[in-house]
């Protein structure tokens, strides 16, 4: 624990996006106070990938050394048929995304970005850090916030802002009482090390293969130790856990008709985990007073376009920014907050959406897709997403 000061910034929720937020204010001299449900601050999940706009963020917030020790640096990502095993077209990461957008694409394990940035938390006199601290109710005065916990303890500040994730009780109580929408798709996830990778898939790309209702993605993590396998597939089955265990026979029966370098790949893996896919609109609005939403708790993101993560980090910096402009008027930094980040954020998730459909096409729909895959230089392709990759925290 580290003293704080008596009007912290209260964070709700621990994880990628709670810990970011806590560690941008520290850099603008801003001391907070994380509030943890679990009893322990833990990261589950596999891999994540980064694009240059986060990685600038972990740079300004000088997490990104740790971590890219212990990331990849992937060469392409190549995109290929799931059925046929071919490749439809090369699109380049490696040295040409860090020239082009002033930083690397990264792959990583979840954990690792999480202990990266959990470690320059605690290390910080501006950051105080609670567990057992689920925020049940809390009232706004002149002078902040007043929080008040599951176990009858209760934290004072001067905002809270609701960083505990899909099924955040800062959101439901004060913002959005509907519960998030099943998207009827699972996403399956594992991670396989090395060794375990037929030799002829091992390289140092990101690869994703397309087929009708399903897609794959596979990625190198820890240095290229591991290989981080996500594959995403219609079910009906939901579950609001964050992931449960997953029988290996319910990846490989539906890898069936999969040409068989993706079948040797998915049978790599001997342990998923599974996620029900949830989708939910960005509230209006998304800050009341001196209480605001961040990351999913404010714009959930479905997988598709690899972004959770790096919204969440955005946010971070945008709210601190807004916040050290005029600390002295919460409510005006966080409605400035939300100016910057609304169109943005809302963006992001139609695009992930629409990715997920190209994705998963079929038919007449999947040839003219795959056609136009094979005819565009791949460089043009990558300039469609300058938009997502070229954003630069506030300075």
């Amino acid at each position: 624990m580290h003293p704080a000061s008596d009007h912290p910034i209260l964070i709700a929720g621990g994880g990628i996006g709670g810990l970011a937020t806590a560690l941008a204010l520290a850099r603008h001299g801003l001391p907070s106070k994380v509030l943890e449900r679990r009893a322990a601050l833990a990261e589950e999940g596999a891999g994540i990938q980064i694009g240059p706009h986060g990685m600038r963020v972990l740079s300004w917030l000088g997490a990104d050394g740790r971590l890219r020790a212990s990331a990849a640096e992937p060469d392409n990502l190549r995109v290929m048929n799931a059925r046929t095993g071919r490749e439809l077209s090369a699109l380049p990461l490696g040295s040409w995304i860090a020239r082009q957008h002033g930083a690397p694409y990264c792959t990583v394990h979840r954990q690792d970005l999480h202990a990266a940035l959990l470690e320059h938390v605690s290390a910080s006199p501006l950051i105080d850090i609670e567990t057992n601290a689920e925020v049940v109710d809390a009232e706004t005065y002149a002078s902040g916030v007043a929080t008040r916990l599951a176990n009858g303890s209760a934290f004072s500040g001067a905002a809270l802002i609701g960083a505990d994730g899909l099924w955040s009780s800062v959101r439901a109580k004060y913002f959005d009482a509907q519960p998030p929408r099943f998207s009827g798709k699972c996403a399956y996830r594992s991670v396989a090390p090395r060794d375990a990778i037929p030799d002829n898939l091992r390289g140092n790309d990101v690869r994703i293969w397309l087929a009708s209702g399903a897609h794959i993605v596979d990625y190198p993590v820890r240095g290229g130790a591991e290989r981080a396998l996500v594959a995403i597939f219609s079910d009906n089955a939901q579950s609001e856990a964050w992931s449960t265990d997953a029988r290996v026979t319910d990846v490989r029966s539906r890898a069936s008709a999969f040409a068989q370098p993706l079948k040797d790949l998915l049978h790599a893996a001997n342990l998923w985990r599974k996620w029900s896919l949830y989708e939910r609109s960005v509230p209006s609005p998304l800050v009341k007073g001196a209480i605001a939403l961040l990351g999913d708790a404010a714009h959930p993101v479905l997988p598709f376009l690899a972004q959770g993560a790096v919204m969440a980090l955005e946010d971070a910096c945008v709210v601190s920014a807004a916040i050290a402009m005029t600390p002295g008027d919460i409510p005006s930094a966080l409605m400035r907050y939300e100016s910057d980040r609304r169109a943005r954020v809302i963006r992001v998730q139609d695009a992930s959406r629409r990715n997920g459909q190209i994705y998963q096409m079929s038919g007449f729909m999947a040839a003219a897709r795959n056609s136009v895959l094979r005819a565009l230089p791949a460089e043009r392709l990558m300039a469609g997403y300058d938009w997502l990759y070229g954003w630069k925290p506030p300075q």
